[in-house]
């Protein structure tokens, strides 16, 4: 709660929890928001000459290239955007943990065996080897979030590996160890509970990331694929009627945009409000 009430102290980051909150609640509550099957092709959803229909009247932000409702699959790809985003992310904070720690408590050949496999894993650029994995397997949702994970961890692992490094040459570390206790106990009790808040941290503004990573590789078809609806692979599908039919593209960057700014917002407020050496600076 006092996290919480800090949070709401920040203009910037009650913006930003507002924008997150008002996704969630679309998100989850699309099929009873949604005007319309977004897998549907209405009959009236194109011009006589074949074109989407604007926004306006029954379509709120108009129709795409197939005479579905825009709004309705933006809401439907709103759920697919932010499963992806906490699945992969959280599977990516979990890896990055995993390792971090690990790496940062042992010494000699596994740590550096660890380390060096980190280090190798961020030389390749993250959008190149996700092009890679997503085009070695079948794209659906799941595949996607696990491709996004499999090269999300290394920022993470990388922090805590520095953090865990500091904290087992602490005397309160070194107390334990004088008294007898296990691996087990310092790892998980007197170790793990420091860097809760960086795993907090990069967890929210990891989930930015992960959605704007999800939106290019279905951008690039190799994401989620259609029919089923993703930011992502709706600007795909409308790019070549960007001219003619500009809302096609304009809306799902929008709130592509607005969603990353929010989570980033959030994130970049619980980084100050948790990591003590931010605390009492302007």
């Amino acid at each position: 709660m006092g996290i919480f009430r800090s949070l709401l102290r920040q203009p910037t980051a009650v913006f930003g929890l507002i924008i997150v909150l008002a996704v969630v609640v679309l998100a989850v509550a699309a099929p009873l928001i949604a005007p319309f099957n977004p897998d549907e092709q209405m009959f009236d959803g194109l011009t006589l000459e074949g074109a989407p229909m604007p926004p306006g009247g029954p379509f709120l932000l108009g129709t795409d290239t197939l005479g579905r409702d825009l709004f309705s699959r933006l809401l439907y790809g709103a759920r697919t955007s932010l499963i992806i985003g906490l699945v992969a992310n959280g599977i990516a904070v979990a890896i990055g943990l995993f390792i971090g720690i690990v790496a940062g408590y042992l010494r000699g050949l596994p740590s550096n065996i660890l380390m060096r496999f980190t280090d190798l894993m961020m030389a390749f650029p993250a959008l190149l080897l996700a092009i890679v994995l997503a085009a070695l397997l079948k794209p659906s949702l799941w595949i996607v979030a696990m491709v996004i994970a499999l090269v999300n961890w290394v920022q993470v692992a990388r922090i805590v590996y520095t953090e865990t490094r500091g904290l087992v040459e602490r005397d309160f570390i070194m107390a334990q160890r004088s008294l007898g206790a296990g691996h087990g106990r310092i790892l998980f009790i007197h170790i793990l509970p420091h860097l809760v808040p960086t795993a907090i941290v990069w967890g929210t503004l990891g989930i930015a990331t992960t959605v704007l990573l999800e939106a290019t590789l279905s951008f690039l078809g190799i994401g989620v694929q259609p029919p089923e609806p993703s930011w992502g692979n709706i600007i795909f599908e409308s790019q070549s009627y960007f001219q003619a039919a500009p809302w096609l593209v304009f809306f799902p960057g929008l709130v592509i945009l607005m969603t990353a700014l929010a989570f980033n917002l959030v994130g970049d407020a619980l980084r100050d409000i948790l990591d003590p050496t931010q605390r009492g600076r302007g």
